[in-house]
């Protein structure tokens, strides 16, 4: 089934800055990057390049993914040797982002605070998360563009500051599209899946999926959960249905994206939420 389609990475709201070329086209990135957005840019095959530490592997048509995470410093530098022998600094600069304060009330208690009997679950549940997001392979999913992964009202957004029952908590770090049980749910993009459980305490039934190169999409809150661990799905393929499991209020899904250890904002991969469920 498929929901939407769109290709565009970089959305309207994004700030314009002057268009930047490096090292006569060698290396190519956009200049008008924000805190929290996923970045796809240009490089010869042979080139070397150090992104804050981490080496950025380059894909056979020559573009390379990272990410900037919600608080993102003003600068960052990508260090790049060629295969002749020299060397490059190229400075990228991230503009910042102003986020909302969301306050959600009539959760659970525990839910908020979880006992002390739940947290040998709650480690067990994060270290399969992280070790789902930690896998690197090189498939192609990230490239060829993102869907919505579910028609609805969008009713939490990225970097938001949580207050749960009056409650300072962490920021938000997805995107919520509310719906009733049972609506589909699809793969934003192509990739494996690499974690498919029913009831995770916070995020009730989970799929993440692999989409290469680092980068993955994440769901949660799900009513079902359609698609083993292993298993190929094509953007656009349901994988599951909207629910209210885990911590949540109503029925939604939150969908993450993640590179390399950083938490980033779908709403830079997709356009608007059409008006219109298109499969009506």
């Amino acid at each position: 089934m498929t929901i939407f389609r769109t290709c565009a990475f970089v959305v309207s709201f994004v700030m314009a800055l002057p268009v930047v070329s490096w090292a006569a086209d060698r290396i190519w990135v956009p200049s008008d990057i924000q805190q929290g957005q996923l970045v796809i840019g240009t490089a010869p095959a042979d080139a070397q390049i150090i992104f804050e530490g981490d080496a950025l592997a380059i894909a056979p048509n020559g573009q390379f993914v990272f990410g900037f995470g919600r608080d993102a410093a003003p600068q960052s530098v990508l260090q790049v040797t060629y295969d002749d022998g020299s060397k490059q600094e190229i400075v990228l600069q991230v503009a910042p982002r102003i986020y909302d304060v969301q306050r959600i009330s009539g959760l659970p208690p525990k839910k908020v605070t979880p006992p002390p009997e739940l947290q040998e679950r709650l480690r067990l549940e994060r270290g399969k998360v992280a070790a789902a997001r930690g896998q690197f392979t090189t498939q192609m999913g990230w490239a060829d563009g993102f869907d919505w992964p579910a028609w609805g009202k969008v009713t939490g957004v990225y970097g938001s500051q949580r207050v749960l029952n009056d409650i300072p908590k962490r920021p938000h770090f997805g995107l919520d599209v509310a719906g009733p049980v049972g609506r589909p749910v699809v793969a934003p993009a192509s990739g494996r899946i690499t974690l498919s459980e029913d009831d995770y305490y916070y995020e009730g039934g989970i799929i993440i999926i692999d989409h290469g190169y680092g980068v993955t999409s994440t769901m949660f809150h799900m009513h079902s959960v359609d698609v083993p661990v292993g298993a190929q799905v094509k953007r656009g393929q349901q994988i599951g249905t909207i629910g209210a499991a885990g911590r949540a209020t109503g029925p939604h899904v939150d969908w993450r994206i993640n590179w390399n250890g950083r938490r980033l904002d779908p709403r830079f991969l997709v356009d608007e939420m059409p008006e219109r469920n298109p499969n009506d």
